[in-house]
């Protein structure tokens, strides 16, 4: 007797790549599909939160049913003497535990976050769960290939849990680059190899740092956070809990808000007397921060040099030194850092020190703009409204939604490039809420260049507009109808007529021209 017929290895070779794949990338709903074939319910491409319907798809629950007979038949397989392939024991592995976490998610949910105070016993759950994992894997004589104890499993399914929920709750869109944005933090959570996490990288992930880029308001300290929040934690099924029953430990700094000496003292800590005013000693974020927790430096790009070069120690070595003290400290935690600024055109300019970066640069995450989001897909502009309106006005966020998007619709229409991205469009909100009116600052250089930008990507611009912003954002920068012409390849007087006045002047509000004329 074969343990498992060609149909049942097919399926759970589907059931294999969906459980190990990234949930929020389009490729997860093609391998609904191969599994499910014509039970298979079409519906978004992406996994999204949805304003009307923020419940996840059915055909997870579809693949659940087809599992919980196919794993109890194996299984009993197993049991009774039939021998299995190593391959086999592994498809058997991967369903039992898919099995296994669709049981314990709605407890994990129910048992949320934050301390135990309030909520005891709320991990008592782990025994049923134990008793499910002995009846899977307790089998004399069989030894799986990738098995782990029971406690780490545990801990690894309510790790996913938690990630998946913070994701899902709180980086919202249907477009694709939103897409990529939760698939790019799912993989600074978990990497690209979960079957590698899981064996070994797990208890590793806080050694990397994670840098977040992309255009101000664009929610860099939110993917922070999420990251933050979704770090493995060992689980003791002595005491029944986790190692973090209180809440996250996530330290945020701005650089650019204080001054040199204050970001110092903040990060490293200082020692009574150090500098004036230190009248006591102080704990920076860096000793403060335990081995779970995590600092997050925001605008790192605006780093004074001398404490860049104190960074780099921290991230070398893990260790640091207070303002005024000569005792070294230890760094547990993990780092990130997040900047609007071209790092790149920093370092060429001596402003950002290079082996800086290519420690802070191990694991690269880029938030999108609004505008690409609504230049893939304009129905996001719903959703984000809706989600910021409940979010502001609680009951009455649907009707304050009805308000706000026939107001954007009228006053500043569809194309509307949103330079201050998502702060922009909750300030909106807001304003619509109190005064039912918004009034845009205008833009200058750099959102008038991404805002081409943006349009240019999306098709939005005829040839003759295209060449015209683009022919005033060098002449911009050069300040003389000769050197752009000659830059461009162009007549002088092309490129004198093409020159859009009004973008000029938006232009010029921050960029000297390099030439006067």
């Amino acid at each position: 007797m074969s343990f498992m017929t060609s149909a049942q290895r097919t399926l759970l070779v589907g059931v294999s790549r969906l459980g190990y794949a990234n949930p929020f990338l389009p490729e997860r709903v093609e391998l609904e599909r191969a599994v499910l074939g014509g039970e298979f319910m079409e519906g978004e491409a992406v996994w999204s939160y949805r304003a009307e319907h923020p419940e996840p798809r059915a055909n997870v629950w579809r693949i659940v049913g087809k599992l919980e007979p196919l794993v109890e038949q194996l299984g009993a397989r197993l049991r009774s003497g039939v021998a299995a392939r190593e391959q086999e024991l592994g498809l058997y592995e991967d369903a039992a535990l898919q099995l296994l976490y669709q049981r314990c998610y709605a407890k994990f949910y129910e048992a949320g976050f934050g301390s135990e105070q309030g909520n005891p016993g709320r991990w008592r759950f782990y025994n049923e769960f134990l008793a499910d994992w002995r009846h899977c894997f307790a089998i004399d004589g069989v030894r799986f290939p990738n098995e782990r104890d029971a406690r780490h499993t545990f801990a690894c399914f309510r790790q996913i849990q938690r990630a998946f929920d913070i994701t899902f709750r709180d980086i919202i869109g249907s477009s694709l680059p939103a897409a990529r944005l939760r698939g790019a933090v799912w993989q600074s959570i978990f990497t690209h190899d979960m079957r590698r996490y899981r064996r070994t990288l797990y208890a590793r992930m806080g050694e990397f740092a994670t840098l977040i880029t992309g255009p101000s308001g664009t929610g860099k300290e939110l993917v922070a956070r999420t990251i933050a929040e979704s770090r493995y934690v060992p689980f003791d099924d002595r005491r029944l809990g986790f190692a973090d029953d209180g809440e996250v430990a996530f330290l945020p700094i701005n650089i650019a808000a204080l001054s040199p000496t204050l970001v110092e003292s903040e990060l490293f800590g200082h020692k009574r007397g150090a500098f004036t005013g230190a009248v006591a000693d102080r704990r920076g974020f860096l000793e403060m921060c335990p081995e779970l927790g995590s600092v997050f430096l925001d605008e790192v790009g605006d780093m004074d040099p001398g404490i860049q070069v104190k960074l780099l120690r921290v991230i070398e070595t893990r260790t640091f030194h207070p303002v005024g003290d000569t005792a070294g400290r230890q760094f547990r935690g993990k780092l990130m850092a997040a900047t609007n600024r071209d790092l790149a055109q920093a370092m060429r300019q001596g402003q950002f020190r290079e082996d800086l970066y290519y420690r802070l640069c191990s694991d690269q995450v880029m938030t999108p703009s609004l505008a690409e989001q609504l230049a893939a897909s304009p129905g996001v502009l719903r959703e984000l409204v809706f989600y910021m309106a409940r979010r502001v006005a609680g009951a009455e966020g649907d009707a304050l939604a009805g308000e706000v998007l026939p107001w954007i619709a009228g006053n500043l229409g569809v194309d509307y490039a949103w330079p201050g991205n998502y702060r922009e469009l909750e300030q909106c909100v807001k304003n619509v809420l109190i005064r039912r009116n918004y009034r845009p600052a205008l833009g200058g250089a750099e959102d008038a260049v991404e805002e081409f930008a943006n349009q240019a990507r999306a098709g939005r611009l005829t040839a003759d507009e295209l060449m015209g912003r683009y022919v005033t954002i060098v002449y911009s920068r050069t300040g003389s109808y000769e050197e752009t012409a000659r830059r461009l390849g162009l007549d002088r007087r092309t490129v004198k007529a093409k020159v859009d006045a009004a973008l000029l002047g938006r232009l010029r509000q921050t960029v000297q021209p390099v030439l006067l004329r």
